[in-house]
């Protein structure tokens, strides 16, 4: 195996403006990182794939690979960005495994990037020996200015506009790195400055970068009309994805330690049952279940079978996901209300999200509340979850 590609995730989208890091920001109901890496994987050359993602959400994002990439997995690997993405991008080629001859940089926010063009980059990098771009041309007019005062126009003959996955000879790639005085725009831009030749294919207008919520607004009108298009006559009526509900309800058990959400929590009462008693995670269990069509988590994991006697939480969300898959069917996301007054899960959402994303292998999302005092819950008796989950065909 000779090639990589370093999908740059790290990215904050601030300008997108949406609250969350870019590359987990859904378009029409996927994260981009999810559709960005999918592409890769549909390649015909065997691509060894390393996601550089934010450092606080690295286990969620391996979850995410693990689940496209499946028993490819081991050709894949995440590690954590830089300050910029020049750093970041450094970090990814840090990573990359002994034998690699050619890498493409790809950012995840060009999710819609077709795969003929990772193949057009890749083959013209090898047929040159050179760094490669994919390009378009300058279509609009372009004007030099000074201030809000236009000074000339400039040729647009000579200009394109370029994207990703821009392609280059490892050692060299990683040398001008090693160099740089200064960051680039662009990968591109790191190896000329240290004396390499970039060139051109075409790019596609599909690859565009989504950067704002028009972008995309745009790339989730461009999916809706392909999906729209593939589908006639009676397929036409199937949804693209399904949402599952789950409830769980559990006393507490001063005798049991507390595990909720997957974490422990020393000092705090327990929650009875034949299990754990990880409400969340049964809420989360049954919300996937539901989602598929597939029962609950008392008729598939009943409490008839000794071997869950005691079994922790993670052991159902695993046999959910286990179940869709066998169904042709993976968690897209899911997301949890815990309602009770103890124990606080405020200060360890960020936690309890990862490692149930871990999990569940799709994004998770983690919001509490109490009931003012008001029922089982509010009268510190017990804690309950309400889950849902949004599934989509594998």
């Amino acid at each position: 195996m000779s090639r990589a590609v370093v999908v740059v995730a790290a990215g904050s989208g601030t300008r997108l403006g949406i609250g969350d890091a870019k590359a987990f920001v859904p378009v029409a109901g996927e994260p981009m990182l999810t559709r960005a890496v999918r592409t890769v994987f549909t390649l015909a050359e065997p691509t060894v794939v390393v996601v550089v993602a934010p450092e606080a959400r690295l286990d969620e994002c391996r979850a995410l690979v693990a689940a496209v990439a499946g028993p490819a997995v081991d050709l894949t690997a995440v590690v954590a960005g830089g300050s910029d993405r020049h750093a970041s991008v450094q970090a990814g080629l840090d990573a990359l495994p002994d034998g690699i001859e050619w890498v493409g940089v790809h950012d995840a926010a060009r999710c819609l990037t077709p795969a003929a063009q990772f193949d057009a980059v890749f083959a013209r990098a090898r047929e040159t020996g050179d760094g490669v771009v994919p390009a378009l041309p300058v279509t609009d007019t372009v004007k030099r200015v000074d201030g809000d005062v236009v000074v000339e126009t400039v040729d647009r003959s000579a200009l394109v506009g370029v994207q990703t996955p821009q392609v280059f000879p490892l050692a060299r790639l990683r040398d001008a790195y090693a160099v740089a005085v200064q960051s680039e725009t662009d990968d591109a831009g790191v190896y000329r400055a240290a004396g390499g030749t970039v060139r051109t294919v075409p790019g596609d207008a599909d690859a565009f970068k989504i950067t704002t919520r028009w972008d995309l607004a745009r790339a989730e009108a461009l999916v809706a009309s392909r999906t729209g298009a593939a589908a006639t006559g009676a397929a036409a009526a199937v949804p693209v994805v399904r949402v599952g509900l789950g409830v769980d309800v559990h006393a507490f058990d001063a005798a049991s330690p507390c595990r909720v959400g997957l974490l422990d929590f020393p000092g705090e009462p327990g929650l009875s049952g034949h299990s754990d008693g990880d409400a969340v995670a049964h809420a989360v269990c049954d919300a996937l279940l539901s989602a598929g069509g597939l029962g609950d988590i008392g008729g598939r994991f009943g409490t008839s079978e000794p071997r869950y006697a005691g079994a922790s939480g993670d052991v159902f969300v695993h046999g959910a996901v286990e179940l869709l898959r066998a169904a042709g069917l993976v968690p897209t996301s899911v997301t949890v209300q815990v309602i009770g007054n103890r124990p606080r899960i405020g200060a360890r959402r960020d936690e309890m999200q990862s490692a149930l994303a871990a999990v569940v292998g799709a994004p998770v999302a983690v919001s509490g509340t109490t009931t003012d005092g008001l029922g089982l819950t509010g009268r510190g008796e017990g804690l309950a979850a309400i889950a849902t989950a949004v599934v989509r065909p594998a």
